[in-house]
């Protein structure tokens, strides 16, 4: 591909995945924010308070949270293709900067050759989201601090595998990949369909399963402490002494996924 197309086409994919991945953590985080207001707003049992009241540019905003879905004559917004657009766009970079541009392995003393770093990186997106699924699906972890542990094992031991397979800066990237896969999964296949049936069933004049929104609300939670060291992880290359180019990169990864989802936690709250 010529030089001057290659850079061009960069520059265009990381603008539309960062905005992209700005609009999908904006709503997420806000739609947090606001159901904490309204969890605030049900232990203190004020009567007559039931809306959280905002005001952003100028315009004022009077929300309500229908604690039994109703359906309702004005057009229902969804919020999908952010993350839809996000992933895409990642994934486009990550072919067209690490697959094709030859950054998956280190030039010298690779354990293994380019094109099995591409089929493992491929394989662990996959196998990435199958085992978190399994593990936060199963009912042996309802126990949330068990689920939190077991991940995180995961985690470090997907760290150290990375580590030693790519390149310092591959393998970072390649954690980012598995983060926003997990992520887009999350609302693709474990939240937009139960809001589908959520909606099907109010259509149809049945009582909807709200046990299934408070499922889909859980697998949200979750995006919202990956997305904390995600972010860290796509600014990790500007940084490589102090991240992947060093001796104990999957170290350093694996403490600061974990101090993220400390800072997710203290988000969450605010």
């Amino acid at each position: 591909m010529d030089s001057d197309l290659n850079a061009w086409l960069q520059l265009i994919i990381r603008w539309v995945h960062v905005f992209a991945s700005i609009l999908w953590v904006g709503t997420t985080y806000f739609f947090t924010w606001l159901d904490g207001r309204f969890t605030e707003l049900e232990k203190n049992k004020e009567p007559g308070k039931r809306h959280v009241w905002m005001v952003h540019s100028g315009g004022f905003y009077l929300v309500e949270k229908q604690q039994n879905p109703q359906l309702m004559p004005q057009k229902l917004h969804w919020f999908r293709w952010e993350a839809a657009i996000t992933w895409l766009s990642g994934i486009f970079l990550l072919v067209l900067v690490y697959y094709t541009g030859g950054l998956m392995i280190d030039l010298e003393d690779s354990p293994i050759s380019k094109s099995t770093a591409i089929m493992l990186s491929v394989a662990f997106l996959i196998v990435g989201w199958l085992v978190y699924d399994l593990v936060w699906s199963s009912r042996l972890f309802r126990d949330e601090r068990i689920g939190v542990t077991i991940s995180f094992v995961l985690v470090v031991m997907l760290t150290y595998v990375l580590c030693r397979l790519f390149s310092g800066r591959a393998a970072y990237m390649q954690m980012g990949a598995v983060f926003g896969t997990i992520m887009t999964a999350n609302v693709w296949m474990r939240i937009l369909p139960p809001q589908r049936r959520m909606v099907s069933a109010l259509k149809e004049g049945r009582q909807p399963d709200l046990a299934e929104g408070l499922r889909a609300k859980t697998r949200s939670k979750h995006n919202t402490f990956l997305v904390v060291p995600l972010v860290f992880i796509m600014i990790s290359s500007h940084f490589p002494v102090a991240t992947y180019g060093h001796r104990y990169n999957w170290v350093i990864l694996s403490v600061l996924v974990l101090a993220g989802w400390g800072a997710a936690k203290v988000i969450r709250r605010a």
